[in-house]
């Protein structure tokens, strides 16, 4: 069986672009190079190629935003240094990447909980975003019983004493990070609960139409579907 180059993946991904699709993520904030591939075309690729550490660490480093986001696809997680996660945060183009890919693979690395802690406390905002959602796909995919409750509760406080102070993009994560908990964390539910009414209402400059979710009501109907505590098998979709 012959393996794609980085080279060859990318010719394909240009094929699939679509220039309506890129416009709509440029109103979300996608920064050159990238074709605008929809998920779903990427997700077929990563159904064929399945893990290919290699071919995703070249992919990454082309810089073009669709195979960035399919490197994180189909990378090894658990064969990512620490390194490599700074250079792949360092490298990120815009928040798809910084916001979801990073974290996502991150959280599925042996590195997640450290670097997580680490970049929360970076003064750069997109460096402390990728922190916290790194934290939430941690207590959305691990075992309550790997996970440090008391270290969480505390997070969870710091959440409560400081969203509002924080930059813009931090406070939508810290938000999902309270979201996350209340709904994957079943021992850490109720404080969630009680940290998310502390809280509020988030103001978040959103780019595009979202909206940033009001924390008590999400969990609530999360709970409502009898699905507190579930846990995802990766943080990638």
């Amino acid at each position: 069986m012959n393996h794609p180059t980085a080279a060859e993946i990318v010719a394909e991904l240009s094929s699939l672009g679509s220039e309506s699709y890129k416009r709509v993520l440029m109103k979300h904030g996608a920064r050159e190079p990238f074709f605008g591939v929809k998920i779903e075309d990427l997700k077929k690729i990563q159904k064929r190629i399945k893990t290919n550490h290699e071919l995703a660490l070249a992919l990454y480093d082309t810089g073009i935003s669709d195979a960035m986001y399919l490197a994180g696809l189909i990378v090894d997680d658990r064969r990512m240094t620490k390194q490599d996660l700074h250079r792949w945060l360092q490298g990120a183009s815009w928040s798809m990447i910084a916001e979801y890919t990073v974290p996502w693979v991150a959280a599925g690395s042996k590195h997640g909980r450290d670097l997580a802690l680490e970049w929360i406390d970076a003064r750069d905002e997109g460096v402390a975003t990728a922190g916290w959602f790194t934290l939430s796909n941690l207590v959305g995919t691990r075992p309550d019983q790997e996970l440090d409750l008391a270290e969480l509760k505390k997070l969870l406080a710091r959440v409560g004493k400081s969203i509002h102070s924080q930059p813009n993009r931090v406070r939508y994560a810290m938000n999902g990070f309270v979201i996350a908990t209340g709904c994957s964390v079943l021992p850490l539910h109720e404080v969630a609960i009680q940290t998310a009414k502390k809280i509020g209402p988030v103001e978040v400059d959103m780019v595009g139409a979202c909206q940033v979710p009001f924390a008590p009501d999400y969990i609530e109907k999360v709970k409502a579907r009898g699905a507190i505590g579930k846990k995802r098998k990766s943080a990638k979709c």
